[in-house]
């Protein structure tokens, strides 16, 4: 029986903490009585920091201190990683061979290594399907990853008040770090005026530097719903990925370009259709959604607005009837 295990991993900033909560969801569920500890090698990671209330349950520790195999010395003998201490499983998620080997040796059982399966014809291009991979020779066949189910009280209450029952809800998240990967924002108010049309409400996710956007928005489709922006309830100290990732459990379906936002409704279990500007990013960084729909902008023209609302409209509409 496995009661400790260890996940082992440089670090993780926003974008790839993200994509990887459904590996972590789907750990627990793999293993829901062991203790599971999560290394950081090089010391930062958004689960300690902005999405420590997202794993809480998941994770039991996270370790960023110590030997941990990204110094240079950490590979020799006489040094003792991770404190001397052994784990039952050692999942090693990063590919260099050399931290690999440090990785080892805290493995009193079974070892799973993306350094060597990255050595193998058959590695997969994208980091979601590499997860997958490793949480299914971890478990034997029977982990996958799934959408995190959050055990904050205050957060599901909030979901519940900004987005209340008896409504279909279609998120759209029209921001992106760069405005090439942006579909133009006409295109997401024309798809909210589609949506109300088709009796499904709008709910607008905007960032903190989209402001200008976010009127514009409100004022084109005022019957959309803003549930980030001039909050009354109760639960306002609920906010950023916590929030979005909890409002995504109550969404029919979304849509996001290449971001954060898209990630976030994705670990959230919503049904999601990802604008895309490139193929090789699509394969490599696709949301790790448990239904998703990808179009990318390069199989039509030269940018995002190549991409044809008709498409975007005939691909929300299969995830909205959950054929997709």
């Amino acid at each position: 029986m496995v009661k400790t295990v260890l996940v082992y991993s440089m670090g993780e900033v926003i974008g790839d903490g993200l994509i990887k909560l459904p590996f972590i969801a789907g750990l627990r569920a793999a293993f829901p009585q062991a203790r599971i500890t999560w290394c950081a090698a090089k010391g930062d990671t958004v689960y300690a920091g902005p999405l420590k209330a997202v794993v809480e349950g998941y994770l039991d520790e996270i370790l960023t201190e110590g030997p941990t195999g990204a110094g240079p010395f950490d590979i020799l003998p006489w040094i003792k990683p991770f404190g001397g201490r052994r784990f039952d499983l050692v999942i090693d998620t990063q590919e260099n061979l050399r931290r690999s080997a440090v990785a080892r040796r805290a493995a009193s059982g079974a070892f799973v290594s993306a350094a060597r399966l990255a050595r193998t014809k058959d590695w997969p291009a994208a980091v979601t399907e590499r997860l997958a991979r490793l949480l299914a020779l971890a478990s034997n066949g029977q982990g996958k990853p799934t959408p995190i189910t959050l055990a904050h009280p205050d957060a599901l209450a909030a979901a519940k008040v900004l987005l209340p029952d008896g409504r279909a809800y279609v998120g759209l998240a029209p921001g992106a770090g760069g405005q090439d990967k942006r579909w133009p924002l006409e295109r997401y108010i024309a798809l909210a005026h589609h949506l109300e049309a088709l009796g499904a409400t709008p709910v607008f996710f905007f960032g903190p530097d989209e402001a200008e956007d976010a009127a514009r928005t409100r004022r084109e489709v005022p019957g959309a719903c803003f549930p980030e922006l001039d909050r009354q309830d109760d639960y306002r100290q609920v906010r950023g990925p916590l929030l979005v990732i909890a409002l995504a459990a109550r969404l029919t379906a979304a849509v996001a370009n290449d971001a954060g936002p898209g990630h976030m409704l994705a670990a959230g279990g919503a049904p999601l259709l990802s604008l895309q500007k490139d193929a090789r990013k699509a394969v490599k960084f696709r949301p790790a959604a448990a239904r998703l729909e990808m179009l990318v902008a390069a199989d039509y023209g030269d940018d995002m607005a190549a991409l044809p609302t008709e498409a975007v409209q005939a691909a929300l509409t299969r995830l909205m009837s959950g054929v997709a």
